[in-house]
């Protein structure tokens, strides 16, 4: 275990977590500093103790359920991205391939947090799955088969993954609300989801391609992910809602509001089992 480490990627995500920890800076420092010289089952209790205090006492098997959840999605987005890089001229060098470079280190990051919340709040985080990032179930020959060589592709199958994430994260947070601390610590992972979302489309807006309609700027209108692929539907489903909190947006107070202009305005949340169906053809 590189304690050290756990801790930098948890601080990264939760940068208040010292603040919660009322005063317990010097401890986890020295913790990590001095993780070296403790056994490794010594470790994780010294760390859960601690930890239990920043994000409740008693978590409940719901908020457990839904971390785990979560890191099925970090696993995914992980995994997808440490292998983009690894392909020998997948990603071009450049700022796309530095974008890339920073979006996997937050994704690796969220694994690192969540596996570690979850061992400190006393549950067992899933096992990482086997991928087939072609979406075929495990034949690797699915509608994505050339995600790997064909840089168009990736960028499509990215702004899927990541606008799932950002819906998949908007969905759970109901179940978080017992916790406010969880609760925070995954609403900061869903905001740097949507921002990878956003730079992803911003690439795919400068690059015109057999995946991109709807250029000038690939947007979300009603349902329309504005990728040219129909495998990617499930994931934009939904997202044509133009009432929010009760209230009709579209021509609200007067204003030229479109229902187009209405749907793009807001991300739709995903149940568990929506996003459960939108990966499953990823996972073997």
């Amino acid at each position: 275990m590189n304690l050290h480490n756990v801790i930098d990627q948890i601080e990264k995500v939760d940068p208040e977590v010292y603040d919660r920890l009322n005063g317990r800076r010097a401890a986890m420092k020295s913790l990590a500093n001095f993780s070296g010289k403790l056994a490794l089952t010594t470790v994780p209790l010294a760390l859960g103790s601690l930890f239990k205090k920043a994000y409740s006492q008693a978590p409940s098997s719901a908020i457990l359920d839904v971390l785990n959840f979560a890191l099925t999605l970090e696993y995914l987005e992980a995994e997808f991205y440490n292998k983009g890089l690894a392909a020998s001229g997948l990603i071009p060098a450049g700022d796309d391939r530095m974008a890339f470079e920073v979006i996997a280190k937050h994704e690796n990051a969220h694994v690192v947090f969540l596996i570690a919340t979850i061992k400190a709040l006393g549950g067992t985080p899933v096992s990482k799955p086997t991928f087939d990032f072609t979406a075929g179930n495990g034949s690797n020959a699915g509608p994505f088969a050339a995600v790997f060589t064909n840089y168009d592709l990736y960028l499509a199958v990215s702004q899927t993954f990541e606008d799932t994430g950002v819906r998949a994260y908007k969905g759970q947070a109901g179940n978080l609300i017992s916790s406010n601390e969880v609760l925070r610590a995954a609403l900061q992972i869903h905001s740097v989801e949507a921002r990878h979302a956003a730079h992803v489309r911003e690439i795919r807006s400068r690059k015109p391609s057999a995946f991109v309609v709807g250029m000038p700027l690939p947007w979300i209108t009603l349902n329309n992910s504005n990728i040219a692929s129909p495998a990617v539907q499930p994931s934009y489903n939904g997202e044509e809602l133009t009432i929010q909190g009760g209230v009709q947006i579209v021509g609200i107070n007067g204003f030229e509001i479109t229902k187009e202009y209405a749907s793009e305005a807001f991300d739709e949340p995903l149940t568990k089992e929506q996003v459960l169906a939108i990966v499953d053809p990823f996972i073997v």
